[in-house]
């Protein structure tokens, strides 16, 4: 998979593209998901961005943002990476 599929309710996104926007391995990516130190978030577009799809990964320096059309191809894609300082609270609320 070098996408994101959409399937019965649920998405599945690559760990390739995880581990690339957040600079880690991807065989650690599931583990690290697991275990809270990698989290998500999901948000379906509206209005000017229907069929639109904003999926963001947390670490506890580093924000990923996946746009992705309903094709599950990754339109656009942002990282924001704090380094050794903690992720601010302002990077984890929605806009």
């Amino acid at each position: 998979m070098t996408k994101v599929e959409f399937q019965e309710g649920s998405i599945q996104v690559d760990a390739e593209i995880i581990a690339d926007g957040l600079g880690i391995a991807p065989s650690v990516v599931q583990d690290h998901l697991r275990e809270g130190k990698i989290t998500a978030r999901y948000e379906r577009g509206i209005d000017d961005d229907e069929g639109r799809h904003r999926l963001t990964f947390f670490t506890e320096h580093q924000r990923l943002r996946l746009v992705v059309d309903e094709s599950g191809n990754v339109v656009q894609r942002s990282t924001l990476n704090f380094s050794d300082r903690a992720l601010p609270a302002s990077a984890h609320r929605q806009r």
